[in-house]
């Protein structure tokens, strides 16, 4: 079994959105900087958080050099790890591990995201919840990237394009779609697991 996750895809914006993701994510009670520190903690090579202000991180992040991990903050003590990548084809993802939070903190995070989601210009592609940790956040690439096939075993929830959430019910029978915000598509379980 795989860790618990929240995995957003989204189109590359020509400049970094992060000034706007952190708004969003205030209004939800996560924060990029450290609330003793004063920073934003970006996590190295070995693990290591060091801080960065967040001016120079959303500069890095408009690079797209590299994938880069930062911590978001509920307090001093409790973060959400969230690891970016791009991918060739001109999509952003941000994977946010959701292990070590309680119910409500995950709650949080996946708000946020869905918030973030519609609000920010830069279009989504699809933001997949998988709180239980049936699969793995790689498993969703080939069909949110590559018009592939849906991850064997369906998360909590998926909100995503049409076409995109078109594909997963034809594989996998007994979901709920709803229309959502954005023009994007609610999917999950009609019978919650």
């Amino acid at each position: 079994m795989a860790d618990a996750f929240i995995r957003w895809y989204r189109e590359m914006a020509a400049v970094s959105v992060l000034d706007e993701q952190v708004k969003v994510f205030k209004e939800h009670g996560i924060a990029l900087t450290h609330p003793v520190m004063g920073a934003a903690m970006v996590l190295n090579v070995e693990g290591d958080a060091v801080p960065m202000r967040q001016e120079e991180l959303s500069r890095i992040l408009g690079l797209r050099i590299a994938p880069l991990t930062i911590n978001w903050w509920f307090s001093a003590d409790i973060n959400v790890t969230d690891a970016y990548t791009y991918e060739p084809l001109g999509c952003e993802i941000q994977t946010f591990f959701l292990d070590g939070l309680h119910s409500e903190e995950m709650e949080h995070v996946e708000s946020a995201v869905i918030a973030a989601s519609v609000a920010l210009d830069v279009p989504t592609r699809a933001v997949i919840v998988d709180r239980r940790g049936v699969s793995d956040p790689d498993d969703w690439d080939s069909l949110t990237l590559y018009d592939g096939e849906p991850a064997p075993r369906f998360p909590d929830s998926v909100c995503a394009q049409e076409q995109i959430a078109e594909k997963i019910l034809q594989n996998s029978p007994g979901l709920q779609k709803k229309k959502g915000r954005g023009g994007l598509y609610r999917l999950a379980p009609a019978h919650p697991v």
